[in-house]
Parts: C-alpha cells; sequence; structure tokens
C-alpha cells in the first residue's frame, strides 16, 4: 500500500464505523471515494477499519477504471464508432491509467466523473436538452466531491466551451429570445444539480453541514501547494518526460509516445474535419481545446505528482482515438492501411505489455517512472515479525506497540490496524512505561536507549534484541529498526 492509500483506508474506517466522513479542508480530499467504498465493504461483511483489506478497497477504482473503459461507447455519437472504440481500447492498456486505477487514491473517479462531464457537454452541443444538461451538472457536483483539482478540469471546460461555442455552423441563426431563455434554464438546471450533488456529499448526506464550508476554505491550502508550497515541486516538463520517455536499469522503456502522438493527429485532423462528416465541429473542437488546456495548466502548476497526469492524458487518448482512425482514412493508398492497422495492433500491444509490467512485475519497483515515493516490500517483513510476536504474547493482538519517529511512517498504520493498543510517539516518553515491542526510524535509537535504561537498576532492566539483521526500509531511505524483549524474542524463536 502506498502512504497515500492507507491514509485514506484510515479515513475510510472512520466512515465505515461511524457512519459520517467529516471534510478535513486541510487534507483527504473528498467523500465520493469513501463512500463508494462503502459498497464492497458492506458485500463483504466488514464492519470495522481492522475488516478491511486491498482488495476490498483498490476494487473501487479498478472497477470505476472498467467502467471508464466501457464509457468511450457515449462517444460513439461524437466521434463515431472506430474512434470511440480505439480511445477504449488506449484507456484500457494505457501503463499510468492501468496502475492507478489499481491505487486507492481519487484520481481515477475524478477522470471518469470529468469524462461523464465532457460527454454531456458534447451531446449538448449537438443537441440542447434539459437532460444533458442535467448529466453535465451532476457529474460536475461529483467532480467537486471527489478531489480539489475539479476546479483545473472545470475551468479548462469553460474555456474549451468557449472556443467551440465560437465555431458552430456559419449559416446558424443568431438565438432569439425563446432560445436564449431555454438556455439560461438549462444552465440553471444543470448549476443546481451540481451543487445538490456536491453538497449531499460534502454534508455526509446532512449528517455534518460544516463540510460544505469547510470544502470552500479547502482552497486557500490547495492555491498554496499548487504555487509551489511543497516538496512535490517539479519543473513544467515533467509529465512530457514521464509520458513519452523514460529509460531505467535492468527495466523496460518506458513510453506513451503513440497516444500522444496519434493525439496530435486527432487534434489536427479531427479539427480540420479530414475524413469526418457533418458541418458541425463543435463536439471535436471542444474536446481538443480541452486536452490542450489540461496540458498547459497542468505544466504551469510546479506542484506534480505523477497520477495528476491521468487527467489530461486521458483527454489525449480521447484524442488518439480519433487521430489513429482518421490516419488511417487519410492515407492516399488503400493497400498502406492494412499495414498501418498492423502497426497500430503492434502500439496496442506493447502498451497492454508496459502495463502488465508496471503493474506487477515493477508494481513497487522505482524504475518504473509511476511508482513515487512507494512502500517496499521490507513492510511486510515488519508486519510479519510483530505478528509472530504477538502470537507469543498473552495479549495476543491487545500485546502494546511503540512505534517512535518523528518521520511520517505512512503506511505503517495500515499494516498494524489490528493491534488496537499501538502507540504512536514523535520522540520517546520517559514515563516508564515499555513496550514489548518497539518500532523506531535510525535517529530514535539513542533515546530509545535511554528509555529503556533510565528508570530501573541493572538487575530489573528487560533487556531487548534487535528485530532485524539488516536494514529493512518502509519506504526508499525510510529505514524502520525494531526491538523487541528478549524473554518474548525467545519464545517466539525469530532467529
Amino acid at each position: 500500500m502506498h502512504a497515500d492509500e492507507a491514509v485514506h483506508a484510515a479515513k475510510f474506517g472512520d466512515l465505515l464505523e461511524h457512519g459520517e466522513y467529516q471534510y478535513d479542508p486541510q487534507e483527504y480530499h473528498g467523500p465520493t471515494l469513501a463512500y463508494l467504498t462503502l459498497i464492497p465493504a458492506r458485500v463483504l461483511g466488514a464492519a470495522r477499519y481492522a475488516d478491511l483489506d486491498e482488495i476490498t478497497l483498490r476494487s473501487v477504482p479498478a472497477v470505476v477504471g472498467v467502467l471508464l473503459v466501457a464509457a468511450h461507447l457515449l462517444l460513439v455519437p461524437v466521434v463515431g464508432f472506430r474512434p470511440a472504440a480505439l480511445s477504449a481500447a488506449f484507456a484500457a492498456v494505457s501503463p499510468a491509467m492501468v496502475y492507478y486505477s489499481r491505487y486507492y487514491i481519487h484520481e481515477t473517479l475524478l477522470v471518469a466523473f470529468s469524462f461523464g462531464a465532457l460527454v454531456s457537454i458534447c451531446r449538448y452541443l449537438q443537441t440542447p436538452r434539459a437532460a444533458w444538461a442535467i448529466a453535465a451538472g451532476t457529474t460536475v457536483g461529483l467532480m467537486v466531491a471527489t478531489k480539489e483539482t475539479w476546479v483545473i478540469a472545470f475551468g479548462s471546460m469553460a474555456g474549451a466551451l468557449v472556443l467551440a461555442w465560437s465555431l458552430g455552423p456559419k449559416h446558424q441563426a443568431r438565438p432569439g429570445p425563446r432560445e436564449l431563455r431555454r438556455a439560461a434554464a438549462h444552465l440553471a438546471a444543470a448549476a443546481l444539480s451540481g451543487i445538490a450533488v456536491a453538497g449531499l456529499f460534502f454534508s455526509s448526506f446532512f449528517r455534518h453541514p460544516q463540510g460544505i464550508v469547510g470544502s470552500v476554505a479547502a482552497y486557500a491550502t490547495y492555491l498554496a501547494r499548487a504555487g509551489g508550497d511543497s516538496w512535490h515541486v517539479h519543473p513544467w516538463h515533467y509529465y512530457v518526460g514521464l509520458l513519452l520517455f523514460t529509460g531505467s536499469d535492468g527495466g523496460p522503456i518506458w513510453t506513451e509516445s503513440a497516444i500522444l502522438a496519434l493525439a496530435l493527429a486527432g487534434l489536427i485532423l479531427g479539427v480540420a474535419r479530414v475524413g469526418g462528416r457533418g458541418s458541425d465541429r463543435r463536439p471535436l473542437a471542444f474536446l481538443s481545446a480541452y486536452a490542450v488546456l489540461m496540458a498547459v495548466v497542468y505544466a504551469a502548476i510546479p506542484y506534480k505528482t505523477p497520477w495528476c497526469a491521468l487527467g489530461f492524458l486521458h483527454a489525449f487518448v480521447l484524442l488518439a482515438g480519433v487521430g489513429g482512425i482518421r490516419l488511417l482514412a487519410a492515407l492516399p493508398a488503400p493497400r498502406l492501411r492494412p499495414i498501418a492497422a498492423v502497426l497500430l495492433g503492434a502500439a496496442i500491444g506493447h502498451l497492454g505489455w508496459l502495463a502488465w509490467a508496471g503493474s506487477f512485475r515493477f508494481a513497487s519497483d522505482p524504475r518504473n517512472p509511476y511508482v513515487y515515493a512507494h512502500t517496499g516490500p521490507g513492510v511486510f517483513e515488519i508486519a510479519r515479525r510483530v505478528e509472530a510476536l504477538a502470537r507469543v504474547h498473552p495479549a495476543g493482538v491487545a500485546m502494546p506497540v511503540e512505534v517512535i519517529s518523528a518521520q511520517n511512517l505512512w503506511p505503517l498504520p495500515w499494516y498494524l490496524r489490528r493491534f488496537p493498543f499501538v502507540r504512536w510517539e514523535t520522540a520517546p516518553v520517559n514515563d516508564g512505561v515499555h513496550a514489548p515491542v518497539i518500532l523506531a526510524t535510525p535517529e530514535m535509537e539513542g533515546a530509545i536507549r535511554e528509555k529503556l535504561f533510565e528508570w530501573r537498576p541493572p538487575g530489573e532492566r528487560e533487556l531487548y534484541v534487535p528485530m532485524f539483521d539488516r536494514p529493512v526500509e518502509l519506504r526508499p531511505r525510510v529505514e524502520v529498526r525494531g526491538f523487541a524483549a528478549k524473554t518474548l524474542w525467545d519464545v517466539a524463536e525469530l532467529r
């Protein structure tokens, strides 16, 4: 489990056990992820945080990721069947989209809800009906209730919509008073539906109305982070390098350049109507402008994490489907099309292989560019040792455990979730209380020795032995050391 996944799991544990999600404007993001997780948790009979496992949690983004692929069929009336199907194929094999659809974080949900808003707006451009306006408002409301970065996607949609509207059919008459009143009514319906949906989630379905106020106050925090008030600061080209080409020693060459190249073709050929039909370019112009605006904004923001790339990457996926099909149609010689189709199939196959390698073989390997401060396999050794000691302790999982560190040790709380008496300290507390198991980072070791030996004379001291015979890292450069009471250690026979 990544540290962020474990934090969201703990937040969901509060909802599971107490029936209320209290939105925090400083951290954790919106409540949709937690509320959707209630479905598999209830189905599997989980009633407590300690009952949860990784499958229960990760099933939510995984299912949403699969539904997102299927939802590309909604684009058929906008771009045609073959471009929509090709876009779905790219979404299914994109290494980044697959990898983060296996993460218990909000990004896949945000992409799915944003796609719902995009489709609704495109359909409204084709057929201005109240149903599409309400669908757009509802999906934007879900975006708002998912993650604070919805403002980037929504702002890009608004800018793209202005451009798309200006590209309407030249022969179209100016709207009269009746049409303007209808458009205003549709806009009001969209706004009301969005506000209602977001309000329901942020208020924890009226159980925590303060969450609505917090959802507004949160943007001061996230604006500061976007401006560079964080260690997640990267140069403007960070995402370009991430998606275009990343080499590694002993690992594969990671690239999603096929999607980017075909998206560029879709941007050019789609708006230019090469191989297209009809006179209304607005839906494709809207998607194209949205993709460009999203990429520009995310490049300009200093705060960058790799999963944030999914928003504009999926927009490129949509354009790549258009670009791939229209490139085939634009080839001057029909005999070249089978060759181009084979090359397109090879590109999809290569992306699929990278998606498999990234999600399994290199799932927590730093050579995978989508692995970002990820937990290493050492966490399993830490958990196994603590659980083995608990099995021989008279109190079992009620065995006291001390964790001492000033560093961020997530996701360790997740792996110790079944131990109800874990004491978390940022420095040793010399109160004469010594847990039989102590976990700490190296800088605390000297103070821990003082804690253990200060309060009792030599004949009454409990001896402690190291739990690990080699360095064990929770994450890269975050070592955890363990100390166990010798009497317990000898019984456990862990040497």
